[in-house]
């Protein structure tokens, strides 16, 4: 059922993954599960939480794998996804593999046009104040058609290797999709009682020039809208974690990282479980959507994203990991990904959107992340 070997080379499970497949790599580790014993589905989280432990032990898997949607509120009509899978492989260290090279696509559209996103920037930071939201988080698309079919499987490993601190992913969606992506963002890690969390929030854009690199991410350290952006994150984050944690370690001040395409202030968060019966999908089903891809507060900033955005996020902006059948897991936040049908794909980037804002700078954080998928198939420099 299960064959964890931390011999094998990560190398070989991303490159045994295909389509249908689920892959969870890090810089560190891997994990790839085929097959299905059964499937999963359910509107609510934490219902979907509490099922996974008795399908387990009934099952005698190891563990589950799958993605949760971005809208989890009382009437959403997409339905967490997971699968109990027939073998499941594990391996240590970080992927090392040629970069294989794909085909351009026959047609581009962005979703909303440039000009648009920037006029619904523009209408959020005006609703803000109207109703007494902090943060919306705005995303826009790019849908790409090709003449033959898309290789998920080309695409992921360029992902991994391209992108070695990411959490690179790739999960089967309900209708026969596949969600790909890397991630910098982990929403939470669990291991016995220690929980660890990684939010991201508050970003701007890389430069090929190294003193405007270094200038960019200093900009982003001393910007006073970032910092504020990235507090109403860590304040999220540790008022849900609060009461399923008895000790709780936050740093002061957020630190900078990097993508290869974009600096991020990020706050790693320490917690130790007071009950440990509490699993990772509870957790995930608990912290799920943060402000940093949704807003706060969180149902008028979710209610806004549907009301702006032209299009309905699905899977995107939701969290994709696995959890075991002690309760240990990852879920990681699924963005800088795309949805791959058989021959289009739709890419998807968002930014966090403050009373501060600026529409030109928010289209061009949003086009400095689709750079992470636009560079995995080679189609930075043409899209």
């Amino acid at each position: 059922m299960s064959s964890p070997d931390p011999a094998t080379p990560v190398s070989d499970l991303a490159a045994r993954y295909q389509r249908g497949d689920f892959l969870f790599t890090t810089a560190e580790r891997a994990l790839l599960a085929q097959g299905t014993i059964r499937t999963v589905t359910e509107t609510d989280p934490r219902r979907l939480a509490s099922a996974i432990p008795g399908v387990l032990a009934g099952t005698g898997a190891p563990l589950a794998v799958g993605v949760l949607p971005f809208d989890t509120g009382p009437d959403t009509k997409v339905p967490g996804h997971l699968v109990v899978p027939r073998t499941v492989h594990r391996a240590e260290g970080a992927p090392s593999l040629p970069r294989e090279v794909l085909p351009a696509p026959v047609r581009v559209r962005a979703v909303p046009s440039p000009e648009q996103h920037m006029a619904t920037v523009q209408a959020a930071v005006a609703a803000l104040a109207d109703r007494g939201l902090r943060k919306a988080v705005l995303a826009r698309a790019l849908d790409l058609e090709f003449a033959s079919p898309v290789s998920a499987e080309r695409i992921v490993r360029n992902l991994a290797v391209g992108n070695p601190r990411h959490f690179t992913y790739a999960a089967e969606l309900p209708g026969g999709r596949s969600l790909v992506g890397a991630t910098p963002e982990l929403l939470l890690r669990r291991t016995g009682r220690t929980v660890f969390s990684s939010p991201h929030a508050g970003s701007m854009p890389r430069s090929a020039d190294p003193a405007a690199d270094r200038a960019n991410g200093e900009a982003l350290r001393t910007s006073r809208k970032d910092q504020l952006e990235h507090a109403v994150v860590i304040d999220y984050l540790v008022e849900a974690l609060r009461p399923f944690c008895r000790t709780l370690e936050v740093p002061a001040e957020p630190e900078l990282v990097t993508t290869p395409a974009i600096w991020h202030l990020r706050t790693p968060i320490t917690g130790e479980l007071a009950d440990p019966d509490v699993t990772a999908l509870d957790l995930a089903a608990a912290l799920h959507p943060t402000p940093a891809i949704c807003g706060t507060p969180t149902e008028g900033a979710r209610e806004l994203v549907q009301e702006l955005e032209p299009f309905d996020r699905d899977y995107y902006a939701g969290a994709v990991g696995w959890v075991d059948a002690s309760g240990d897991g990852e879920w990681a936040v699924a963005i800088r990904c795309a949805e791959i049908a058989s021959t289009s794909m739709r890419l998807y980037a968002g930014g966090g959107i403050v009373p501060a804002s600026d529409p030109r700078a928010e289209l061009d954080e949003t086009t400095a992340k689709f750079r992470t998928l636009l560079s995995a198939m080679g189609l930075e420099d043409s899209v």
